[in-house]
Parts: structure tokens; C-alpha cells; sequence
């Protein structure tokens, strides 16, 4: 069983006409593939869009929410790590993704998150630093390395592949760590389930 691939939830958090984000998740993918530990499965928000209606407290989500949730809370849960493709918006992230965290908060209970970012200067990671606050509060782990690209328009060429090596460093990087956390909390949580 402990040789058993992750399977890591790759969520891509724009919403955004013209967004860059399904670029960046095909690069990262590419890296998943060489991976003998870890099978990806993308959550693009984008194309499977969740309500953003909420039920009140202790009631159960509207027919239509339900119908919604079900193209991706199966997959939330199925995951044993996530890595999030995330842009930076007004020094944070896209509403569409805290949308999707807080639809899914148990979902994210002891496990491992990754963070691959996109923007200006700041190459997201200020959306970064928020998602670690409020994945905490969520009881997962983020994982310290990140992958980031700095005014992401010039770092991929026509065939979107990164042009600067140390992306594809960086990505190994971080996803090392991923795995460790995911197969370490994974044995840890069929040993003794995780109480939040």
C-alpha cells in the first residue's frame, strides 16, 4: 500500500476569460507524468463551475448545488494531495478558488497542498501566503517550496513549455516534498483517522 501513487487533485483557480491558468497546469502536468508516485487529476474551475450560493448552517445544499458539487467533490475527496494553480488578483486569490475551499473544507483535513503561482512582479505568491492562512484553518499541510512565475507572459514559449530551467528544478522541488507529506500523512491517517 506504500507504494501506492498519490493521487494529487491539480485545482486550476482562474475563472477568467483569456486566463493563463490551463497553461500552467499542462506544464505542471508534464511533470506529474514522469512521476511513478503520484497520478494527477485536474480540477479546473473554469469548466466545472461550483454554486456560490451557500445553504444556511446545518442545512443541506439546494438540489442545483448538489448537482453542481457532484462533478467535483468525488474527486476533492479521492485526492491525497492537491497542488493549486492559482494567478494573483489585488495582491490575493481568485474569489472562484476560496469558493471552492470553503464548498470542500473537510476535504482538505491532514493533507498536503502544493502551490504553483502566476502574475506580475510579485509572481502570486502573495495569493500564495493567503492560501497557507486559510488552508491552516482547513488542518492542511502546505508545503514550504513553490513554484512561482514572475510576469508570467514571457516564461512559456509557443509549445508552453517553461523557458527558464530552474522552473522545472522548482517544480521537482516542490513536488518532492508533496510527495513525502502525501504518503507520510496518508499511512499516518490509515493508522489512526485524523480528528479535527
Amino acid at each position: 500500500m506504500a507504494d501506492e501513487p498519490l493521487t494529487v487533485a491539480v485545482v486550476v483557480g482562474s475563472t477568467r476569460d483569456g486566463r493563463f491558468g490551463p497553461v500552467v497546469a499542462e506544464w505542471l502536468l508534464g511533470h506529474t507524468a514522469q512521476r511513478g508516485d503520484m497520478k494527477a487529476n485536474v480540477v479546473d474551475l473554469a469548466v466545472t463551475p461550483l454554486p456560490t450560493v451557500m445553504p444556511a448552517f446545518g442545512k443541506p445544499p439546494s438540489d442545483d448545488a448538489i448537482k453542481l458539487l457532484g462533478a467535483v467533490m468525488p474527486r476533492m475527496e479521492a485526492a491525497d494531495a492537491f497542488v493549486i494553480v492559482t494567478p494573483e488578483y489585488n495582491h490575493s486569490f481568485p474569489a472562484s478558488l476560496k469558493n471552492a475551499i470553503d464548498w470542500h473544507s473537510h476535504h482538505w483535513h491532514a493533507k498536503p497542498v502544493g502551490f504553483v503561482s502566476y502574475g506580475g512582479l510579485a509572481g502570486g505568491l502573495r495569493a500564495v501566503e493567503q492560501l497557507r492562512v486559510v488552508l491552516a484553518e482547513l488542518h492542511a499541510v502546505t508545503v514550504r517550496n513553490t513554484v512561482s512565475f514572475h510576469n508570467y507572459g514571457d516564461k512559456f514559449d509557443a509549445d508552453g513549455k517553461a523557458v527558464d530551467p530552474a522552473s522545472d528544478g522548482a517544480a521537482k522541488a516542490m513536488l518532492d516534498q508533496l510527495a513525502w507529506w502525501g504518503h507520510t500523512l496518508r499511512d499516518a491517517k490509515r493508522e489512526r483517522p485524523y480528528v479535527a
